[in-house]
Formats: C-alpha cells, structure tokens, sequence
C-alpha cells in the first residue's frame, strides 16, 4: 500500500518533471551543449546506465521488463535492442513525448511506454525490473515499500530488480542543505540520502527478503552525481 507521503511526493515529482523542468531534462539527456555541472551529471548517468545494464543479460529475446521512471528512454532503447519486450512507466507525459520522438519505429514494437505511477500494477509479470534514479526522492520507508511492489511484479527463477538510491555521504548532505538556499521554483524536489547498511537493513526485514536475495552494488560519484545502485535476485 503507498502511502501519503509517497503521493505527495511523486505529485511533487509529476509537476516538476512534466512542467517546470522538462525541457532541462531533454537537453540533459541529449548530446546538446549544457553547463560544466550538468555535464558532470550527465557522464554519471551514462556511468550508472551503462553499470545497470551490465547486470542484465545481452541477450533478452523473449524477456519481459519493466522500466520504472523511465524517463526519455535510453535504458528502454537499450533493452529494447537486446530483444526485451519493455514496459516504460513515468508520471511525465513530456517525457514521455521525447523518448517517442527518440525511438526507432522498429524499437516502437518492443516498448511500450505509458503514463502513469512506477508502482501500478501489471497484468503479466516481468523478468527483470529497472528503477534509475526513481526513487531517490523518496524517503527510506517509501523507497522500501516501493521496492517491495516492484519486487512483486518479477518472477521465476534469475529474475531480477536493479534500482538506484542516492547513499549519504558527509558531501552530499552538505550539498543537499546548500541546495535549500537557492530559490524554490530553481531546484527540483530534494533527494532523500540514505545509508547502504539501512536500506539493505530495511529490505533484509521486509517481504521482498522471503523471494529475492541482496547482489551486487556499484556507487558512482562524480561532483553533482551521485547515486548507488543495488541488485536483487530471485535464487
């Protein structure tokens, strides 16, 4: 069950991502010049993309996954060229626009992009799921509810869901605090950092632990990117 905070929140995201920043979000996601900063959190990432999919087979012909916040598609496209049959989930509409508008016509047929929340429940289950840098704005017991729902749209056997948190770290709370001095409509919803042993300790003690196994993690910290990555596997 979702709760109050998570729908605020992710009606906070929802207006911020589809309306005050979605052309800052196309450009950043594209190869159009953009700020020293932004290059920064562009390379990272294309780091943490890159990483995610490694995890994933090469070969995902027959495979069913699901992109949750996807954003302008580029893990959905990668997929998508590996065989998958992609389920592309975000709240923003305008993003949503831009990663069509992206899209080979061919890789159309493999995704189907959708509006709507990450969390919505699906007729057919996935074999692997991927949340970049979606849940990150969520606090703790949030992301481990929504880890725990995404957890249950996977099944068999090597099954899988690789999803992202921002780790807290001594820079980036200071970097988090200092972002609260600049004017509200500037800034985009405030991330919630949260430590790896908690997280993990949070998941560990949670439903998700009784299908799915902790594997592996991999941090990437460039100087306005930062963001871990952790893996859960059905044994």
């Amino acid at each position: 069950m979702k709760s109050a905070t998570y729908d605020t929140r992710r009606d906070q995201l929802e207006v911020y991502f589809d309306r005050t920043a979605a052309r800052t979000w196309e450009q950043l996601t594209s190869d159009a010049p953009v700020s020293r900063v932004r290059q920064t959190v562009r390379a990272g990432r294309d780091h943490m993309r890159a990483q995610m999919l490694s995890w994933l087979p090469q070969n995902l012909d027959g495979k069913r996954v699901l992109d949750a916040g996807c954003g302008t598609g580029a893990v959905s496209v990668e997929l998508a060229r590996r065989g998958a049959k992609v389920t592309a989930v975000d709240i923003s509409a305008s993003l949503l626009d831009v990663a069509r508008k992206r899209t080979d016509q061919a890789l159309l047929e493999r995704i189907d992009y959708q509006v709507g929340d990450m969390l919505t429940s699906h007729s057919e289950p996935f074999d692997h799921v991927l949340a970049m840098d979606s849940l990150i704005h969520y606090p703790a017991a949030d992301m481990r509810d929504a880890v725990n729902a995404l957890a249950q749209s996977t099944t068999g056997s090597g099954a899988s869901l690789v999803f992202t948190f921002a780790p807290r770290t001594r820079l980036l709370m200071a970097m988090k605090h200092a972002g609260r001095l600049f004017p509200r409509g500037d800034r985009s919803p405030a991330i919630e950092p949260v430590a790896e042993t908690h997280i993990k300790a949070l998941l560990t003690q949670s439903p998700v632990a009784r299908r799915m196994q902790i594997g592996r993690t991999h941090r990437v910290d460039t100087a306005f990117y930062k963001s871990q990555a952790l893996e859960l596997i059905v044994p």
